[in-house]
Formats: C-alpha cells, sequence, structure tokens
C-alpha cells in the first residue's frame, strides 16, 4: 500500500490542479509574437518550476516522477495507472493507435487530432515508447496528417510506424530496406483472384437502388460499403443490411469460380451465407432480419470453398460498413510486422481502436498477455464487450488524450514501481 499511501498525500497536500494548468499552458501556448504574452509564459515557468521543486523535496525517493506525475496527470488517471501497474507488473513499452473516431472523432473535434492528444504523443516519443499507427486509410494520407500533427521529425525518427489499409503495408521509416512492406504480396494467387472478382463486380452487378445506396471504400484486398446516407441512421441501416447480404452472396460466388467447384450462383451465396452466419453472430442475426437465412449447413459447404472462406473474413457494421477483407492482411499482422522492425522483442502495448478490426489486435495482445486495450465510449459492443471484461479502459468520444493520460501515469509510475 505504500505506493497508494504516497500518490493520496501527493493530491492531497499539493496544488495538482493548480501544477497541471502551469504545465499545459507553458506546454501547449503556441507561438505569439508578443511581448507581454512571453513575460506571462516566463513567470509561468518560474512558477512551475518552484512548484514541482517542493514536490521533489517532499519525495526524497521518487520527487522527479512524482512532481511529473502531478504536473501531467489527474488524480484518477494516476490511481487508474498504479491499480494497472499491481495488475499487469510493467508499463506501456508501445502503443498501438487507430485513427478515425479513436484520436480523432468526426463527433466533436472536427476531424483533427487535438493538440493535447498530439502533445501526450510527443511527450511518449520522447521518451522512447515506440508508436505503431494502425488504420484503414492509405499510407499518404496518415503520413500528411501525421506529420502535419507531430511533424516531420517524429515521423521519421525511426520510432513510428505506419500500418495502413488494415494491414495491406507497413511503413516505418528510418530503417532501410524494411522502411515499407508490402504485405499483400505474400498472398497467394486464388486469394487474389477473388478479390479481383469481387471488387470488380461489387457495385457494377449491384441492384440500382443498393448501388445509389452505397458508395465504395476500401482497397483491392479489403472491399467495404458505406452508405449514402448519415451513419447510424435507419436509412443507413437498411443499405447496409441489404449490402451485407448482397455482398456475402458476390463472396459466395467468386471464390467457388476461383476454385472450380460446380455449383449454381445461388447455391454458392448460400455457402457464404452458412459459412460467416455461422462464424458471427451479428451476420446471422441481419440474415434472419432480412428473411435470407441460408438454406444448407456448413457441413454441406464443399472442402475447397471452406478452405478459402478460412482465409477471408465478413464484418458487419451496423448502420455504418459491410466488408470483406483477407484474413492475411489485417491489423494483427500488420502490428506484428511493425514491432519486428522497431525491434520490439518483448512487447506490453496499449492498444486503442474502436472497430471489430482493431477488436483482433486488443484479443492477440490479451492472449499473448503483451497489452492492455482502451475504446471510446462509442465503440463497437464487440470491442467495448472486451476491453470492459479486460481493463474496463472506457473514455469518452473525441477525448483520447484522457486515456493517453492514464497511460503516461502508468510509464511514469512504472519507473518507480517497488
Amino acid at each position: 500500500m505504500e505506493q497508494y499511501d504516497r500518490l493520496f498525500t501527493l493530491y492531497e497536500e499539493f496544488d495538482t490542479e493548480r501544477l497541471r494548468d502551469l504545465q499545459r499552458f507553458v506546454d501547449l501556448l503556441p507561438a505569439v509574437d508578443s511581448r507581454v504574452v512571453l513575460e506571462h509564459w516566463e513567470d509561468t515557468q518560474a512558477e512551475l518550476r518552484e512548484s514541482r521543486g517542493e514536490i521533489r523535496d517532499a519525495f526524497p525517493e521518487t520527487g522527479e516522477t512524482f512532481a511529473e506525475l502531478a504536473a501531467t496527470a489527474t488524480r484518477d488517471q494516476s490511481f487508474a495507472a498504479l491499480d494497472l501497474l499491481h495488475k499487469h507488473g510493467r508499463g506501456a513499452n508501445v502503443l498501438v493507435l487507430d485513427v478515425d473516431e479513436t484520436l480523432r472523432s468526426a463527433g466533436n473535434t472536427d476531424n483533427e487530432i487535438p493538440r493535447d492528444t498530439l502533445h501526450h504523443l510527443t511527450e511518449f516519443h520522447e521518451a522512447g515508447v515506440p508508436i505503431v499507427v494502425c488504420t484503414g486509410q492509405t499510407l499518404e494520407n496518415v503520413k500528411g496528417f501525421m506529420i502535419q500533427g507531430l511533424g516531420n521529425e517524429i515521423v521519421h525518427s525511426g520510432d513510428l510506424s505506419i500500418v495502413y489499409e488494415a494491414g495491406t503495408g507497413v511503413f516505418t521509416p528510418g530503417h532501410g530496406a524494411d522502411t515499407k512492406q508490402l504485405l499483400y504480396e505474400e498472398l497467394s494467387t486464388d486469394i487474389q483472384s477473388v478479390f479481383d472478382r469481387v471488387r470488380s463486380r461489387v457495385l457494377p452487378e449491384a441492384p440500382e437502388e443498393l448501388r445509389r445506396g452505397c458508395h465504395l471504400q476500401g482497397n483491392e484486398f479489403n472491399v467495404t460499403l458505406k452508405p449514402n446516407f448519415e451513419t447510424g441512421t435507419p436509412e443507413a441501416r437498411e443499405i447496409i443490411d441489404w449490402a451485407l447480404v448482397y455482398q456475402t452472396d458476390l463472396l459466395g460466388e467468386s471464390v467457388a469460380e476461383v476454385v472450380g467447384v460446380e455449383g449454381s450462383a445461388g447455391e454458392a451465396g448460400q455457402w457464404a451465407r452458412a459459412w460467416y452466419a455461422d462464424r458471427d453472430p451479428e451476420i446471422r442475426g441481419v440474415l434472419e432480419q432480412e428473411g435470407e437465412q441460408p438454406g444448407v449447413g456448413v457441413d454441406e459447404i464443399p472442402e475447397a470453398v471452406r478452405d478459402v472462406f478460412e482465409r477471408i473474413d465478413v464484418a458487419y457494421y451496423e448502420a455504418d460498413a459491410a466488408e470483406t477483407g483477407s484474413l492475411e492482411l489485417n491489423k494483427v499482422v500488420g502490428v506484428q510486422a511493425a514491432f519486428d522492425v522497431l525491434g520490439i522483442e518483448d512487447p506490453f502495448a496499449v492498444v486503442m481502436g474502436d472497430s471489430k478490426s482493431d477488436l483482433r489486435v486488443m484479443e492477440w495482445v490479451a492472449e499473448q498477455d503483451a497489452g492492455i486495450s482502451a475504446a471510446p465510449d462509442h465503440a463497437s459492443s464487440a470491442v467495448l464487450d472486451h476491453v470492459i471484461r479486460t481493463d474496463d479502459l472506457v473514455f469518452d468520444r473525441g477525448d483520447a488524450a484522457e486515456m493517453l493520460g492514464t497511460v503516461w501515469a502508468l510509464h511514469l509510475l512504472s519507473r518507480v514501481a517497488d
């Protein structure tokens, strides 16, 4: 209990709220060409040094760490971090971060990564903690806003890796021949052929109303239908439910064609419905609601077709997306490749994300005892269920900085662990 007692003393006997305000002003004040503002900044910095010095003097063995903790983390963040430290015995040595609806949110951050979030990421970088940005976006998009937010020096430091297009490739500047890894080159020709067929046919062959109600996203190995309606609305839910059934049938037809299994298009679609309904309760529920339950059992699927289904994923995001992707090109594979390049041999990661593709990474680190997971409160139900069952690290939409503050406190406390 000694650590808890020391934390209690820190937050009871010192004005840590004032200290955090001072630190925030010193850290986040933008460049302003004003002598008055500069003088205020200097006065604030002097007060900050004095306040931190008082804490260092009060805690001879842990003073520097506690001064930093008091200046950057709230009481709740620090105690939550200490709980995590006692449970897991270590701090994070790598961050794995989704972008959209995690680091930034269209709901209340104007779809930009907030300054306080970027500041936390800079702190981790300066402390030597590698960052893996893990997203479904293209490499050029991610490079652009990460350089804009964190700066060219950090992005090209050798300690930041970008897993892009949900695992199609990994980009880790500063690592020579390993800087860019095109993971899709490892895919077999039959899987590539399936995706060629699905992607080329998914919109041109769709019923007119479905074609008008959706647009296509993704890449060569990730085919995602998104609604032309506001995400979460009844109209979006209706069109995505329909898109899921249509896309699943198209996948079944494409697989049957590639492996050369005879059967009607309708029969091949039934195989796909049966396979993916058996593996995902949400997909099974959509098929039931649409009156499109499979007319065959999983045991009736030809073995050659099953072998391909095992390597392809169908994912449903209610009122948001229907997605077909390669299980050999996913965020887990990308993260593992990034860890290899970054030289992280014994990872203990903090994984932050909101979708099923992020859930796979969360489950992987949990199975390997290689990290903890956090999610925004609007994440998919499966993600929230996993996060709540593990460490209950849920944060408000658009407020990734709050969770990063807890992770930063964990990093600090792990340096002075008993």
